[in-house]
């Protein structure tokens, strides 16, 4: 009589077992695939900007799956600025159209950089962050993957921080007579949200962003150059909190099962009350 009872028991378990890891499988993927989690065009968004900037104080800000594009003359240095969120992992793609070949004396190097806030040089973790052009190539593409976007680092660590990004594109080789040459550059950044495997047990006072403070001060108003429009993540809120749940839950479900399993079928029918 013990083992029927004992096998519906765990079937039973096991089937809630089964469901729960669906469910939290499903949601934490529902959570990932969410685009509120990253940054993604709107309905009716106006195109990207069409210039550059020269300096890190007049790269020209930019969004998040916004094509930004510029002409400009081969051996400037040109700048862009954009935010990036806590969780994300930012893709920087720059695109440059060369002059025609006939009008080149050789072949050219260009390189993509990207800095945060402070002006740190972030390092790619692959990508194509620097590229050789043939004397006959008619463009040349490169990328740069940066780290994930930390909420928190110790001030000695060069950790990306959630804030304003900046993106410097340039040629470093070159043969002196095509210095000046026209060419047009496109550039564009995406992001993939990593989710809460990334997350820390803390969070910066304030985004480095240029002039946050001063805002901060002054009571808000706009949003600075190179932040969200929807604002910077905040709150308790992360994935983290469904495996929490999912994990207590399923650890709940176990140790009834193991009772189930151990305490027997209680007082056997053939022995009289109060033996």
């Amino acid at each position: 009589m013990r083992t029927p009872r004992r096998n519906r028991l765990g079937r039973a378990c096991a089937g809630v077992l089964l469901a729960g890891v669906t469910l939290l499988t499903s949601a934490g993927a529902a959570v990932a695939d969410d685009p509120s989690a990253s940054a993604s065009p709107e309905d009716g968004e106006t195109a990207g900007p069409t210039e550059a900037g020269t300096t890190f104080r007049t790269a020209t800000a930019i969004r998040q799956e916004q094509t930004a594009t510029a002409d400009a003359s081969t051996g400037d240095y040109l700048y862009w600025a954009f935010p990036a969120d806590s969780g994300q992992r930012p893709t920087v793609r720059a695109k440059v159209s060369l002059p025609e070949s006939a009008t080149r004396h050789g072949a050219s190097t260009w390189q993509v950089d990207v800095y945060d806030g402070l002006r740190r040089r972030q390092a790619c973790m692959y990508g194509h962050q620097t590229r050789k052009a043939a004397p006959d190539a008619g463009t040349v593409e490169l990328s740069c993957v940066l780290r994930t976007v930390r909420a928190w680092a110790e001030p000695w660590a060069f950790d990306p921080l959630p804030g304003t990004y900046y993106v410097r594109l340039t040629v470093t080789g070159l043969a002196e007579e095509d210095l000046g040459l026209p060419v047009h550059v496109e550039t564009e950044v995406t992001s993939t949200a990593q989710g809460g495997a990334h997350d820390v047990g803390g969070a910066l006072a304030e985004p480095l962003v240029p002039g946050v403070s001063v805002a901060s001060a002054q009571g808000g108003g706009a949003p600075a150059a190179g932040e969200p429009e929807d604002g910077w993540s905040s709150g308790w809120w992360t994935d983290r909190w469904l495996w929490t749940v999912g994990g207590g839950v399923l650890a709940a479900l176990a140790a009834v099962f193991g009772y189930g399993l151990t305490r027997g079928a209680g007082r056997p029918s053939r022995v009289p009350p109060g033996v």
